[in-house]
Parts: C-alpha cells; sequence; structure tokens
C-alpha cells in the first residue's frame, strides 16, 4: 500500500468524504401546475366532490322540490297550495247557492227515472187502500221488496256521485253551475276512493235512516265550516268544492 498522499486540489473520485453535494434545481418562479385526473373523493371523475348523484345546484337532490314547503300542511300553519293564507293560490270557493241547486239537479236526474221504473215495475204502490194511508205506507216500507228497491235507489245515488266526481270532479248539475270538486291538498281530480268515501257519506246516512236530518246537517257543516267550507262529506273525501269558471 502507498503511504503518498493524494495531490492537492483534485478529491479523488471514489473518496466520499470529498465530494460535494448535487446542486439542486431552483424553483421556477410560474404558476404551479395541479396535478391531472379527478379528485381524490370523487370516484366518478364528475369534477365535483360528493355524491356522484347530486344536482350541482346547492348540494340538493333533484327529487326534494327544489326546497319548496310540502303543498299541504297537516298542521294547519299554512294553506294546501303552500301559502300562508289559507286561501293562496286556489280557485275562488264554490258559492253555497250554487251548491245547493247543483246538488238539486243531481238529485232530480237519478230521483225522477228511479221513480218511473218503480211505478211501472210495481216497486212503490201509490194506490190507497180503505183503511189509513200511513198505516198502508208503513206497510210498504216494511216489505221485502220496498228495501230491495231501496237498496237499489242507494245504489245508484252513491254510484252516479262516485263515477262523476271520480271522472272529472263535476257532476252534470256541477257543469251546469260551473263549480267542481277537488283534492284538497292539490286541486286534482278526487281519485276513486275519496269519490265513493264522499258520496257514501253524503247518501247512506240520508237514505237509510234521516232524510231530512241529515241534510240539515250537511249544510249547517258547509254554512260553518272555516276556511275551506267543507261539509261532513268532504272532510270524509278530503276534497273542497272551487269554481270551476273559466
Amino acid at each position: 500500500m502507498s503511504n503518498e498522499p493524494p495531490p492537492p486540489g483534485e478529491p479523488p473520485e471514489n473518496d466520499p468524504f470529498r465530494k460535494q453535494p448535487p446542486e439542486s434545481t431552483p424553483p421556477s418562479d410560474g404558476p404551479q401546475q395541479p396535478p391531472q385526473g379527478p379528485p381524490q373523493d370523487d370516484p366518478y371523475g364528475s369534477g365535483r366532490s360528493g355524491s356522484p348523484y347530486g344536482s350541482g345546484q346547492g348540494g340538493g337532490s333533484p327529487y326534494d322540490g327544489g326546497g319548496q314547503p310540502p303543498p299541504y300542511d297537516a298542521g294547519g300553519s299554512g294553506g294546501p297550495y303552500g301559502g300562508a293564507d289559507p286561501l293562496a293560490g286556489m280557485p275562488p270557493l264554490a258559492d253555497f247557492g250554487k251548491r245547493f241547486l247543483a246538488r238539486v239537479i243531481d238529485a232530480l236526474i237519478i230521483f225522477v227515472p228511479l221513480i218511473l221504473i218503480s211505478l211501472l215495475a210495481g216497486g212503490w204502490d201509490v194506490t190507497t187502500d180503505n183503511g189509513d194511508d200511513w198505516d198502508s205506507f208503513t206497510n210498504q216500507v216494511n216489505t221485502g221488496r220496498q228495501w230491495l228497491w231501496s237498496l237499489i235507489s242507494l245504489v245508484a245515488y252513491v254510484g252516479y256521485d262516485t263515477i262523476m266526481t271520480a271522472r272529472n270532479g263535476q257532476s252534470v248539475g256541477k257543469r251546469l253551475m260551473k263549480i267542481r270538486v277537488a283534492m284538497l291538498n292539490d286541486g286534482s281530480v278526487p281519485d276513486s276512493s275519496s269519490s265513493l268515501l264522499r258520496a257514501v257519506v253524503l247518501w247512506v246516512p240520508a237514505l237509510v235512516c234521516c232524510f231530512c236530518l241529515w241534510w240539515i246537517v250537511i249544510i249547517i257543516t258547509i254554512l260553518a265550516d272555516k276556511p275551506y267550507k267543507q261539509g261532513l262529506h268532504d272532510k270524509a273525501g278530503k276534497t273542497v268544492v272551487v269554481s270551476a269558471a273559466q
């Protein structure tokens, strides 16, 4: 082994203690470019974080109604059409006089054909005996034939009201008076179940047990109800009667 020192000014290439560290490249003064590709929290590459099903407008769902309140406030603090006023956004409520005339027209439309058919078929005997007229009437009511005819009448009235209401919200009488039945929550035409329930509450008590008394109850509830002027049958079907005038 040689003991001679290395020549001055030129460090050997293999001397780790004499080597200089490599020079680092100075940073550029230009803008830094972001890394390419979608962010880590956006696996679908949509360019925004969060759910890939977001609407992109306020981060809400496209099915949440745009932040609008529900159309019907079950607590009664707002109207069925979304306004603070319970009648806001609704067509004008039908006048009671028009409702009454429409009901009379519809009742006659069913009553006249039924009474004519009944007379022709012997469903109701209008002849009198030598006895008391009231006793004769009571005896006829207690016969099975009269109960059957009462059932037919009930089906006719309830069926007419149900079919006409579910079709477009208007019976013949309501069409003539330019009023219609609508669902309270959104103003749409009542469906079959709502129309049937409404007709049953309206006609069954009247035709089965208490004709005059039940109509008085219906009239009072319409006049006294606030703010929608709903009779008991309207409350049962969750409906309201409004103007259909153009």
